[in-house]
């Protein structure tokens, strides 16, 4: 019998090295962080070290601070910085219940930053609310994008009562929001993860995110930080092409075993 030439192992990882090829500059691509600045990183003229009033609420606005990417013209929504605990604003210098606001405690794991020592933003749920927005552009109509983020309920001082949270996170025209979380008197509910999938019907679309607090007046703060938007990838070119790779594979062993029993 005429014996079947069998395919290289060369040529067999020269297709796995096409497959990586192709398939990877898409799979960085789809993983990129669309979201800019999406740990509140501060740039200032002067005094960047102070934390602040980030909305307009009540007239108030700070020049000498920004917050690349991000918008809420009339929200009452601050920035806090690890080293600074009180945030000045409209109606003065506002802080929020330890541990929030005391560097020293640790309690719930929280040391006036965000989960990994940044900047977070505290948004009044009930007073004051707006949005704090930031258009993304670049999309694909059609696919799928995955948002993550790390939240959290807490309370501003001076204040007393249980009080409750949750964020509302739009993109484009679907909303989803958080789980409600309960805050004690004076307490801090510990950072949490939260991640949707929105799909997006145009090319350019308006990230928000909206808190919502009860009761009124004492004042409940939802905070915010870690935002990331990634394009979720789709079925890859590299699977496809493995599968292929494995088939060939198949038949090679096939045609080396018929040749070998004659």
């Amino acid at each position: 019998m005429t014996a079947l030439t069998p395919i290289r192992t060369t040529s067999l990882l020269a297709l796995c090295a096409m497959a990586a090829l192709l398939a990877g500059p898409r799979a960085a691509v789809a993983q990129a962080n669309l979201v800019t600045n999406g740990n509140f990183a501060v740039t200032a003229s002067s005094g960047g070290a102070q934390s602040f009033q980030f909305g307009t609420y009540g007239g108030y606005s700070s020049p000498t601070m920004s917050l690349a990417g991000w918008s809420s013209p009339g929200g009452y929504n601050y920035v806090f910085i690890p080293t600074d605990t009180v945030a000045t604003g409209h109606y003065g210098n506002l802080s929020l219940w330890s541990p929030v606001s005391t560097p020293s405690s640790s309690a719930n794991g929280f040391t006036n930053a965000g989960p990994t020592g940044g900047n977070f933003v505290a948004a009044d749920g009930a007073f004051g609310t707006e949005a704090i927005t930031q258009t993304i552009t670049g999309l694909t109509v059609g696919a799928t994008y995955r948002l993550s983020f790390a939240w959290a309920g807490a309370q501003q001082s001076g204040f007393t009562g249980p009080t409750t949270d949750f964020w509302s996170a739009s993109f484009g025209s679907e909303t989803y929001r958080t789980p409600t979380v309960s805050v004690a008197n004076k307490g801090f509910s510990g950072w949490m993860n939260q991640t949707f999938q929105y799909v997006a019907t145009s090319s350019s679309q308006v990230l928000s995110f909206l808190a919502t607090g009860t009761p009124s007046g004492v004042p409940p703060f939802a905070l915010l930080t870690s935002v990331s938007l990634t394009q979720v990838p789709e079925p890859g070119v590299l699977p496809l092409m493995l599968s292929g790779v494995a088939g060939l594979l198949a038949l090679t062993w096939h045609r080396r075993a018929r040749v070998k029993n004659g």
